[in-house]
């Protein structure tokens, strides 16, 4: 089991950058890979795959609406994922989840495959 809890959200004006972290509880932290999905705010809209990184943080992957701009991490001595985000935009204002599955494959570009999920943390990002 894998409890997972975001931090870091906020109001941030276009062009500002925000780190978020996500802090992981269980030993087998270091075994899962670790990403990061939103949500933006309206009817019918989904979640929406954003970064990965794999146990090991030797594999990366990212939205093709991101790359470039954010950048994925983690330490396992600290069981935190980090998302750092530049160059925000207006339509990266969104509720980020932090989210893990044990395996780094072609899923993880799907979010409905992770196993853990946290409960999210609001960025806003105002022109």
């Amino acid at each position: 089991q894998v409890q997972l809890v975001e931090s870091g959200g906020g109001l941030v004006q276009v062009g500002g950058s925000l780190r978020l972290s996500c802090a992981a509880s269980g030993r087998t932290f270091s075994s899962y890979a670790m990403g990061w999905i939103r949500q933006a705010p309206g009817p019918g809209k989904e979640r929406e795959f954003v970064a990965a990184i794999s146990w090991s943080s030797g594999s990366r992957s990212y939205a093709d609406s991101v790359k470039g701009r954010f950048t994925i991490s983690r330490d396992n001595t600290k069981n935190t994922v980090y998302l750092q985000m530049n160059s925000l935009k207006a339509e990266d204002t969104a509720v980020y989840y932090c989210a893990a599955r044990k395996n780094f494959d072609g899923a993880v570009l799907v979010g409905k495959t992770y196993d853990y999920w946290g409960t999210g943390t609001q960025v806003t990002v105002s022109s």
